[in-house]
């Protein structure tokens, strides 16, 4: 456990560590590709270089770049998803961002989330905002229902080594609600702008609390298909705001293995089998254990 200078430093480079593993996970930075220089990211992001320099660091030890002298950084982790049942995609090779892409074609989106956070749906929404913007998909209606943890359980994660009174880990629950209702906020926020401008009929997320810990994170769209994997614990060093640098007990939801499953034909099939099961799952937690 170590600390360093200013409060905002650490929050800058929360930030554009944030950002940068959003990118690669979601495919804006596909795996095998070479991030921007170092003074283009300082830019972008208007932070010092030695901003850049420490979330590159933090994402070189979760293993998600190996930067090389005089070659660049290139992307070693991305948002991995195996697909046996893929209508629209060569087994096996299905991506998130595809995933998605489907999702928002049809003249309804409807999307059921069970996750621990919101970051990588925020992130994928806002994608999709984008193409609805550029004229891409015309969807008439998007419909989300979210469900995440409470904010009073006591999660098991992320979790401070070497905490004896819980200091730390108080802190780390606090920073990992703070990412949920920030993400939160900003999807409620452009889809109620994306209604405000008539460029969809009708446009909401409704969020609910349950007293539940995610062990794996699920989407479910219109009972067709979904994408289920579950979260990795992993040990990595965590930033916080006054650049106290933690080792912690983390998972792995960015970046983890996802599967994915359609409905089809045969209500035997394992995704019709796993739709099912699932969709019947959510809607009862929904009802019945969620507030």
């Amino acid at each position: 456990m170590s600390s360093g200078g200013g409060a905002s430093g650490g929050k800058e480079v929360f930030r554009v560590v944030e950002e940068l593993r959003s990118r690669m996970a979601g495919g804006v930075y596909p795996l095998g590709s070479l991030l921007p220089a170092q003074r283009g990211l300082a830019e972008e992001f208007d932070v010092s270089r030695d901003t850049v320099q420490r979330a590159l660091k933090q994402l070189r030890s979760e293993g998600w770049i190996d930067p090389k002298q005089g070659s660049g950084t290139r992307v070693i982790r991305a948002q991995a998803v195996q697909s046996y049942t893929a209508r629209a995609a060569i087994e096996g090779r299905v991506t998130l961002r595809g995933f998605f892409d489907e999702a928002f074609a049809g003249p309804e989106v409807v999307l059921d989330v069970f996750t621990l956070t919101s970051e990588s749906l925020d992130m994928q929404v806002k994608g999709q905002i984008e193409r609805i913007r550029l004229g891409e998909v015309r969807p008439r209606r998007v419909a989300i229902r979210m469900l995440i943890p409470d904010e009073a359980l006591d999660l098991p994660y992320p979790r401070a080594l070497d905490d004896p009174d819980g200091r730390f880990t108080a802190r780390l629950k606090e920073r990992l609600l703070d990412i949920t209702r920030r993400h939160s906020a900003s999807m409620q926020v452009e889809l109620r702008q994306l209604e405000a401008e008539g460029l969809v009929e009708t446009a909401s997320i409704e969020i609910r609390h349950v007293m539940l810990t995610p062990t794996s994170k699920l989407y479910l769209v219109g009972g067709e298909q979904a994408l289920h994997g579950p979260y990795e614990v992993i040990e990595r060093p965590i930033v916080l705001d006054d650049e106290v640098t933690l080792r912690a007990l983390d998972v792995l939801g960015l970046g983890a293995q996802l599967t994915h499953y359609v409905k089809d034909d045969n209500p035997g099939s394992r995704g019709s089998v796993f739709m099912k099961s699932w969709q019947a799952w959510f809607d009862s937690v929904w009802e019945h254990l969620a507030r």
